[in-house]
């Protein structure tokens, strides 16, 4: 049940960040919410199978703050390389040198 409940935490926090940070119109709607989703489960898995408690406090903020951290960046990241792709993508269509597709 607590692994539920932190994958939702992390899903709150994906929409957080999505909905907080200027990227959002770089990357899907669900992509940053699934990213904490997957980290939180992913991270609270890992630190209960080294021994935390999952009725003690600590796995619960190292989890969260662990899912924060790599949200925001996941963001941050996704947003700048998919703005240079796009501007390279647009400079090509500009200069009328598209590839064909093969």
């Amino acid at each position: 049940m607590e692994l539920l409940f932190i994958t939702l935490g992390g899903i709150i926090l994906g929409l957080g960040a999505r909905y907080l940070l200027p990227n959002r119109d770089r990357h899907g709607v669900i992509l940053i919410p699934a990213i904490g989703a997957a980290v939180s489960a992913v991270v609270w898995v890992a630190l209960t199978w080294l021994g935390w408690a999952w009725d003690g406090g600590w796995i619960w903020v190292v989890s969260l703050v662990v899912t924060a951290v790599v949200v925001v960046v996941a963001d941050i990241l996704i947003g700048r390389m998919r703005k240079e792709h796009d501007a390279e993508r647009l400079e090509l269509l500009l200069s009328g040198r598209v590839p064909l597709p093969e």
